[in-house]
């Protein structure tokens, strides 16, 4: 497993999301040509994990496309995959550039 988050992705539609477990972890928005427009995670406060994250997504239009992984250390996963991110792209996705996040570290991915 590299650092990158590089599943195939999978359309964001009511079936896709039912089918999701209710588990801790981290995933990726995409437009349909699959440019990252949000990372997120579902944490420890998240009803029913990435099923519910991603049923709020799809209810909001936010994206065509996502995809998941399931871990317990879902924020240091996130914030990996933001760091690696604004790394190869220079900043971070557009659903995440107001956040207001603390400042992140940085990475050097190869």
């Amino acid at each position: 497993m590299g650092i990158r988050l590089e599943k195939p992705w999978r359309a964001l539609t009511p079936e896709a999301v039912a089918a999701l477990p209710a588990e801790l972890g981290v995933f990726q928005l995409g437009d349909a040509q699959g440019t990252v427009v949000r990372i997120g995670y579902a944490g420890g406060r998240t009803l029913f994990g990435l099923r519910s994250e991603l049923a709020a997504a799809l209810a909001a239009g936010e994206a065509a496309q996502f995809r998941t992984e399931v871990t317990s250390q879902y924020m240091c996963r996130y914030e990996e995959l933001l760091m690696v991110h604004k790394a190869d792209h220079g900043a971070l996705p557009t659903g995440n550039a107001a956040d207001g996040r603390r400042r992140l570290g940085r990475l050097s991915p190869g």
